[in-house]
């Protein structure tokens, strides 16, 4: 018996092929992991970022995992498992990503809804174009106007 690893999507197929013949839940210091046994292989379920084991924290999370993958039947060794250890945050940087994946998503929100009132006020009928020679002069009227000004006060 080897000691592989399986990916989610592999795992799934297999299941919907009925090839998984038994599931195991492992407890561990950090939480809950899977081991898969088809044939003669037994392989342990990866997280999707990296080669390492995924880890559930909670074990009523693994359940729901596993019934949503089609496994509703599993064994479950408990040995190793530590509740204080799986209670404690083994990734506090999730915090600020998840905060600027927030701030990104307003941002993206009324960055679309500013163009969409830019794209409504063009296309109503309403709207006053004027055009780049009447922008010039009323700009160089301002400068002029401007210039006055600061030289009065000067």
């Amino acid at each position: 018996m080897t000691a592989q690893t399986i990916d989610h999507a592999t795992l799934s197929t297999l299941v919907e092929a009925g090839m998984v013949r038994n599931a195991h839940v492992v407890g561990r210091p950090e939480g809950w992991s899977i081991q898969v046994r088809y044939g003669q292989n037994q392989r342990t379920l990866i997280a999707q970022r990296g080669r390492h084991a995924r880890v559930f924290r909670r074990l009523d999370t693994l359940v729901s995992y596993l019934k949503d993958v089609g496994i509703a039947e599993f064994d479950v060794d408990a040995t190793a498992y530590e509740p204080d250890s799986a209670k404690a945050p083994t990734r506090p940087d999730r915090s600020e990503a998840l905060r600027k994946a927030h701030e990104a998503a307003a941002y993206d929100a009324w960055f679309r809804e500013e163009i969409q009132k830019a794209i409504d006020e063009a296309d109503d009928p309403n709207t006053v174009w004027i055009s780049q020679e009447e922008a010039d002069a009323d700009w160089e009227k301002q400068r002029a106007e401007l210039t006055r000004l600061i030289g009065d006060k000067g």
